[in-house]
């Protein structure tokens, strides 16, 4: 039988972010997860996005990345990422883990502890 935590909310977050299409997404969670900022990276397969930008519905090739952490380490990860993204107004959001499993949280835990 899986355990799972249930509450109202975890310490874990997802954060959830775009890359450019042909940017390195890769090397940008690799470090991310060297540096203990996430315990996993998930950069996913090129996608369309379509938005608005100074006046003007514009449209890209992008990469949708999920990270995982805690809310100890968004401030520290958000500086990071800042640093780094090319774009001048990246997203970046916060999405609390309200259950998951202990054993799963407890490892986003230890593996992003400082």
């Amino acid at each position: 039988m899986y355990k799972y935590k249930i509450g109202d909310m975890t310490d874990v977050v997802l954060v959830l972010t775009t890359w450019p299409g042909g940017a390195d997404a890769d090397a940008v969670a690799h470090s991310l997860v060297e540096a203990k900022l996430a315990a996993c990276v998930v950069v996913g397969p090129p996608v369309r996005s379509t938005y608005h930008w100074q006046g003007a519905v514009e449209s890209a090739t992008e990469r949708p990345v999920t990270i995982k952490t805690t809310v100890e380490r968004v401030a520290a990860l958000e500086a990071a990422l800042l640093r780094v993204h090319p774009y001048d107004v990246p997203e970046f959001l916060v999405v609390p883990v309200t259950a998951g499993g202990e054993d799963y949280l407890a490892w986003v835990r230890a593996t992003t502890a400082e």
